[in-house]
């Protein structure tokens, strides 16, 4: 994900709950992210799906302003159409379409942490 400065500089962050490992996810600035933090706490099942990424199915729409990445990276969060967020654990080119929501920088854990299977997590927001 290609991330200007204006969508960071005046970033959120969120705290992620895998088991009992914790990342720290960069929120974007955009009006889907706004939508999505209105849903947290949120603790939800990540569906695994094609080796290299989890998904969930959000009960309610977000906005969309979907676009196709040059690279999907590890660590980042996306929206698939309106109402699927996607957490992606390898990092790949891809044709798909997505609305950025965030990253998580510190990733090199995760794909370990989030498993071959199914798993719930919880993502909440961090005190800035």
């Amino acid at each position: 994900m290609e991330k200007s400065a204006d969508q960071i500089a005046n970033s959120q962050q969120i705290k992620l709950t895998i088991g009992l490992k914790i990342f720290t996810l960069t929120l974007l600035e955009n009006k889907t992210v706004t939508a999505f933090k209105k849903k947290l706490p949120l603790e939800i099942y990540l569906i695994e799906l094609n080796a290299n990424e989890k998904y969930a199915q959000l009960n309610e729409s977000l906005p969309v302003d979907a676009s196709i990445p040059k690279k999907i990276q590890v660590g980042d969060l996306k929206l698939f159409g309106d109402h699927t967020i996607v957490l992606f654990y390898k990092s790949f080119s891809t044709s798909y379409a997505y609305t950025d929501i965030g990253f998580i920088e510190e990733s090199n854990d995760l794909q370990d942490a989030l498993g071959g299977g199914n798993i719930m997590v919880r993502f909440e927001l961090l005190n800035n």
